[in-house]
C-alpha cells in the first residue's frame, strides 16, 4: 500500500505498469485517473495546496479503511500539489483485489473520500483573476453510498 503526495508530475501508464507485478493472488486491477479539466475555457492552472504531513495522514487512514473494508491486495494513491496546467494529471488510485467487484468498489470509495474529505485546497487560476474552488454538493453526497 501506498500514499504519494508530490509536486512532481507522475506517467499514470508507468505507474499501472509496476503496480502490483508479480502478484499472482490477484484477479483485479482496477486505476483511475484525475486530470485538470478547463470547464471556463481560460484557465492557466489549478493550485492546489496542502498541508505536508497532515494530508499523508488523511489519506493513509482513507486507503487503510478501504483496504480492510474490501480485502484489497494492494493500492496506491498519488496526489500532486503546486501549479497544474489543463490536461496535467492531478491523482491517481489503483487496487487490486482477488475479484473485481472488490477493486472497482474500493477505486470508487477511494476517489469519493480524496475529493471531498483529503485535506487539499484547489485555487482556479484564469486570465481574468483566481478564485478558490467550492466545495460541491453533489461530491458530499456521494458519500453517503458508503
Amino acid at each position: 500500500m501506498q500514499v504519494r503526495v508530490q509536486q512532481a508530475a507522475f506517467d499514470p501508464g508507468a505507474e499501472l505498469a509496476g503496480f502490483a507485478v508479480g502478484r499472482r493472488d490477484i484477479g483485479a486491477i482496477v486505476s483511475f485517473t484525475g486530470v485538470v479539466r478547463d470547464t471556463s475555457g481560460d484557465l492557466r492552472h489549478m493550485m492546489i495546496e496542502h498541508y505536508p504531513g497532515m494530508t499523508e495522514r488523511a489519506i493513509t487512514g482513507i486507503l487503510d479503511q478501504a483496504v480492510a473494508r474490501w480485502s484489497l491486495a494492494d493500492a496506491l494513491v498519488i496526489h500532486r500539489f503546486g501549479a497544474l496546467e489543463p490536461a496535467a494529471p492531478i491523482m491517481m488510485v489503483a487496487t487490486a483485489a482477488a475479484h473485481r467487484a472488490e477493486a472497482f468498489a474500493a477505486a470508487d470509495f477511494l476517489m469519493d473520500y480524496l475529493k471531498s474529505r483529503a485535506p487539499f485546497w484547489k485555487k482556479e487560476v484564469t486570465l481574468s483573476g483566481a478564485a478558490w474552488v467550492a466545495a460541491k454538493d453533489a461530491d458530499e453526497a456521494a458519500l453517503n453510498r458508503w
